[in-house]
């Protein structure tokens, strides 16, 4: 028997060194809290993939429509609720006026009601915290000086239904450019140049998702070459497939779900060497 490893404290073992792994999706403040306790007792591995303020990037040079279209999409699926949403939209000062003026349309016409009906695009978010954030988080950026275009309020007087929300004038240093909003909540900055968005797109703890409209491949590849971020769009947003990984830079989480590099997560190296007697 090897000492301090008989019945009871074998007991003790199984109960707290049989977990081998845990992954978690959620808030960055929970999975910092998650990966203290993995240390405190067996170094168990872990994979987090955490919240984001993906940046969202629109060139005069894409199809507007279309990118107007997909960066709605972008930010108010779930009601916002997604870890990956694009909710920095930046926008090339060219046609600014112009997207914000379309995005307002778009978002007026955005049904909020029972999502079980089916007759909606929009339901409630989560909880009465979540809801009571989210407002906090409008009131922000009002009192920061960014444009209220539309929305910003509760949507009737039951549930915790918000309506859809878009900011004009939004600058860097606003919370709502900042935090994770986690709701309906649509934020336009104004870019100029491609080297200038970039840095502005990476001047945040997150890197979970970003992506980028343009018929400029080389516009393109400039921005996924030197986005700090996980998961890359070009021309789309929220693709995903089995065989693509998933997860963030940064404060955006550790380790990757999905494809090979995920399979790597939930799996050990082990290295045999075995010393043969010769019989030379």
């Amino acid at each position: 028997m090897i000492p301090g490893y008989g019945p009871t404290a074998g007991a003790a073992i199984t109960e707290h060194y049989s977990i081998d792994k845990v992954a978690f999706t959620g808030s960055t403040e929970v999975g910092k809290i998650i990966q203290q306790a993995a240390a405190k007792t067996n170094l168990k591995r872990v994979t987090l993939e955490l919240g984001g303020k993906s940046p969202n990037i629109v060139f005069a040079d894409s199809d507007l429509d279309y990118a107007i279209e997909m960066s709605h999409f972008a930010l108010y699926y779930n009601q916002g609720q997604c870890c990956c949403a694009g909710s920095r939209t930046f926008v090339e000062e060219s046609i600014y006026d112009e997207f914000v003026k379309r995005s307002v349309e778009r978002a007026k016409k955005r049904t909020v009601g029972d999502p079980f009906s089916g007759k909606f695009e929009q339901g409630p978010q989560i909880d009465q915290e979540q809801f009571t954030k989210i407002l906090d988080l409008i009131d922000s950026g009002k009192k920061d000086g960014a444009t209220l275009e539309c929305g910003g309020n509760r949507v009737g007087d039951k549930g915790y239904f918000i309506e859809p929300t878009v900011f004009s004038n939004v600058q860097d240093n606003h919370r709502i450019a900042q935090e994770e909003i986690f709701g309906p909540v649509m934020q336009i900055l104004k870019f100029k140049t491609v080297e200038e968005v970039v840095d502005r797109a990476n001047n945040t703890c997150y890197g979970l998702a970003a992506a980028v409209f343009t018929k400029d491949l080389d516009k393109a590849m400039y921005i996924t070459n030197n986005i700090r971020a996980g998961s890359i769009w070009v021309n789309c947003y929220d693709v995903f497939t089995p065989q693509t990984p998933f997860g963030g830079f940064k404060m955006s989480g550790i380790g990757r779900e999905l494809g090979w590099y995920g399979l790597q997560q939930y799996s050990e190296v082990k290295n045999v060497v075995i010393k043969l007697n010769s019989k030379i």
